[in-house]
């Protein structure tokens, strides 16, 4: 019981973590998609999530802009 505490406290705190990485400079979302192009085992479902991620995005871009010019 004690753990599922843990991880309802830790897990909201590691969400809000920074946007660049100090060692590399670059945002979460370009390291995500250099792995989505490499080669490694597990890079197309990186890649395939990029692209739901950008669908869901520009959905979402669409219905807000609906929404204010009626």
């Amino acid at each position: 019981m004690s753990s599922r505490w843990y991880l309802m406290l830790v897990l909201p705190l590691l969400a809000c973590s920074s946007g660049t990485k100090a060692s590399t400079g670059r945002t979460e979302r370009e390291t995500d998609s250099v792995i989505g192009q490499s080669k490694v085992p597990g890079a197309t479902a990186v890649k395939k999530a990029l692209d739901v991620s950008d669908s869901s995005r520009r959905r979402v871009a669409n219905e807000d802009s609906i929404a204010t010019n009626p």
